[in-house]
């Protein structure tokens, strides 16, 4: 069955909006200014962050893989406290709704196409940009690429999944 992505975000808007926020904040971090942002909405793209380009090929990367960090920490935090609560039978309506905030949050790690075009663009198209920079950010280009197809595979919701509660389960066994 086919269920077309705006539909996949609605459900999961948490996660789109934490992904716009992990942009943003490492823009504010680098200081990069932001021009407009629109953490979610039912148009594609659902959420979008404008901003002048980074001054530093490191900074280009970080705000492009912002989301990979932020929405991969946050995901494993949150959906390791409502594992707990699985793992000890004391689960709630509140820790189903965790590991669902959680798992929403990590189905939007991945960086989009427009972020993997925009690491092309400032970076790889670059005549300034040195090829040691070329050569470290190619393959980071590769592997947004590759998520992107795998969301079509539903990869996405999997790592969702696999970050809340598979990671959190095996360091609870093997802890407790």
């Amino acid at each position: 069955m086919f269920v077309p992505g705006i539909l996949i975000s609605i459900a999961t808007f948490p996660g789109v909006i934490v992904h716009e926020l992990a942009h943003q904040l490492f823009c504010r971090l680098f200081k990069v200014p932001v021009f407009e942002v629109c953490y979610f909405r039912t148009e594609n793209p659902v959420g979008y962050v404008l901003h002048e380009p980074a001054p530093k090929v490191y900074q280009t990367v970080f705000i492009s893989v912002g989301p990979f960090i932020i929405n991969s920490l946050l995901c494993f935090v949150i959906g390791f406290s409502a594992a707990l609560q699985f793992k000890f039978n004391s689960a709630n309506i509140l820790d189903y709704l965790l590991m669902y905030l959680a798992i929403s949050i990590g189905a939007h790690a991945f960086p989009s196409t427009g972020d993997a075009n925009s690491l092309w663009n400032a970076v790889v198209k670059s005549k300034t940009t040195s090829w040691l920079s070329k050569i470290v950010v190619i393959p980071i280009v590769g592997f947004i690429y590759a998520g992107a197809l795998g969301s079509f595979f539903w990869l996405d919701i999997i790592y969702g999944g696999a970050v809340a509660l598979g990671l959190p389960y095996l360091i609870i066994k093997f802890l407790v």
